[in-house]
């Protein structure tokens, strides 16, 4: 079944790229579908943006992000295996009034579009779609709302950092960070649990082709390591001949 496709191109299957551009950088955004090719196609395409992203297979796994990860829009499916998604939103409503929801789903019935906007959706799009509109249409619904709660928060399990403050706590506790410091976290919180190869770290967080010299981006990652991982689970981890990605360990 052909689930979306990416204007002008063909339609997008295994290995597709996605067009991208200038996002609204860290904005945390939950993917909810429970099937894994969108959720992965749509995430990529976020990610590309700028865009924190985290993904949820069922209704209940959604409800539960909603608090630990605190997304500022929710991209909603409405046929989910446990609870529908007309359902969430309406928690999702009583819980955080802030939290934008787009609607993206098969349910194109006229009736489907109008309960899912009274109930207090902010856009409802239909699959098949375009990747390019849906990006445009997340953008689009933020800068509406102006996005959940105040300025960019970044979060991974107990580590926040916010950029209004330029501050970063891991377990509650403040981490004192040099800019370059800050820049590098940043990067790979914005990317979490996304392999970055080195070449992609040194050329964000230093805008400068090192000639292959990546000693500087690995003392920088000890330095991190020290400051970030005084607590467990270490959050930090190598992948032998590819780069790093902060994650929380597989069980």
């Amino acid at each position: 079944m052909n689930i979306a496709h990416v204007s002008p191109g063909p339609t997008v299957g295994a290995g597709a790229t996605v067009a991208g551009g200038p996002g609204l950088q860290g904005r945390r955004v939950l993917v909810v579908d429970d099937e894994d090719s969108i959720t992965e196609l749509v995430a990529m395409a976020l990610r590309y943006e700028g865009f924190a992203v985290e993904t949820a297979q069922s209704g209940y796994q959604a409800l539960a992000l909603l608090e630990s990860f605190r997304p500022e829009l929710v991209v909603l499916d409405v046929m989910l295996p446990d609870i529908d998604g007309f359902n969430v939103a309406e928690r999702v409503r009583r819980e955080r009034r802030d939290v934008p929801v787009l609607f993206l789903t098969a349910r194109d019935a006229t009736e489907d579009k109008v309960r899912g906007l009274t109930i207090g959706g902010d856009d409802y799009v239909t699959k098949p779609f375009s990747v390019a509109e849906l990006v445009a249409r997340v953008h689009a619904v933020l800068r509406r709302t102006g996005g959940a709660g105040s300025g960019d928060r970044l979060v991974l399990g107990d580590l926040e950092m916010d950029d209004d403050a330029h501050e970063v706590r891991r377990a509650g506790r403040l981490v004192d960070l040099t800019a370059t410091e800050y820049r590098l976290l940043r990067y790979l919180l914005v990317n979490a649990r996304r392999v970055l190869t080195r070449a992609q770290l040194l050329d964000h967080v230093w805008s400068y082709d090192f000639g292959g010299d990546a000693g500087v981006l690995e003392t920088y990652i000890s330095y991190l390591r020290k400051k970030v991982d005084f607590v467990e689970p270490h959050l930090i981890h190598t992948v032998r001949g590819v780069g790093y990605v902060l994650r929380p360990p597989r069980d």
